[in-house]
Formats: C-alpha cells, structure tokens, sequence
C-alpha cells in the first residue's frame, strides 16, 4: 500500500491537473476533473433575451446545454466561429455548461509550489474568479476556479443554491 512518490519524493496526490485553453493572448487553465468533455463548436439555438456572451443552447444526448462564449464575456478580441473552435463542456454543481474558447493545448500537471497568488491587476476576469497562476517554465497558466466564475451572479446561468448541494 503506502504512499505513491513521484521521482522528487512528492506526493503524487498533491500534483493537480489542469486543461489548459487560450482565450485572446491568454492561457488559462481549469481543474480537469470538472470537464466532461471537448467538442468542436457548432452552432447553438439562440435564446431570446439571453446575454450576448450566451450563444445559445446545444441537445448534448438529450441535455440542453447553455454555451457561453467566454471571449465576448471578458472582451478578448473579435470571436471567430471555425473549424478550430472549441467548446468546452463542464459539469459545474448539477449543470452542464459548454464554454467556447479559442483554443484548447493541453493537460498540465501542477505540483502546489508551481502555483502563484495571483496579482491583483492585469486580468480580464474578476480576481475572485483566479485561483492563481501556474508556471511551467516560462509559461503561464491564469488558474481559473470554475465553478466560482459559472455561478457568478453575473453570469446568470446557475444559482448558487445549486454549488451547495
């Protein structure tokens, strides 16, 4: 039984996953556990009176999936809908959201001391919304907490009665 060590005598279960996307000129990174899965983007059936970062919804094997495109919500550039566009789909508290993105890279393992507190500037999402900034090298990942950011009143799409369940 006992413990499992990586080669650096780490506890393998300190080690965190993230699925890295950009979005603008940023990468940000989300806890995998929380994505169910990626998709390519097609397009959604629009809702009246829906917010303009809610796209619309999508039947996912008999779900209605709300899709929020994440680049008009924070402004970061002009959103372009091709083939290499991706939704994200995340189960956040009993919800299915899909999330657009620009682009997804990777999965990245974090240990905790690659993990930064993140500045309090500089970011197009709220810094209640970052969990922290992963560093690998010299790259970057903005840590975003998810379920925050999805049940944010201003995102509108989940109430927050549904988080604590």
């Amino acid at each position: 039984m006992g413990n499992h060590f990586s080669n650096e005598g780490k506890l393998m279960s300190d080690v965190r996953e993230y699925l890295a996307f950009t979005l603008g000129k940023e990468e940000y990174g989300i806890d995998i556990q929380k994505v169910a899965e990626i998709r390519s983007y097609e397009t959604p059936t629009r809702i009246a009176n829906a917010p303009d970062f809610v796209k619309g919804v999508v039947n996912l094997r008999g779900i209605i999936v709300p899709i929020v495109d994440m680049r008009i919500k924070f402004n970061l550039g002009t959103p372009t809908y091709d083939q290499f566009t991706v939704v994200i789909i995340l189960n956040i508290g009993h919800r299915v959201v899909g999330m657009v993105v620009d682009r997804v890279s990777d999965v990245t393992m974090l240990l905790p001391e690659q993990i930064k507190p993140a500045p309090e500037i500089g970011s197009a999402m709220n810094t209640e919304h970052i969990v922290g900034l992963g560093t690998i090298d010299e790259r970057m990942l903005i840590l975003v907490d998810i379920d925050k950011l999805m049940s944010s009143a201003d995102m509108g799409l989940i109430e927050n009665t549904a988080l604590a369940a």
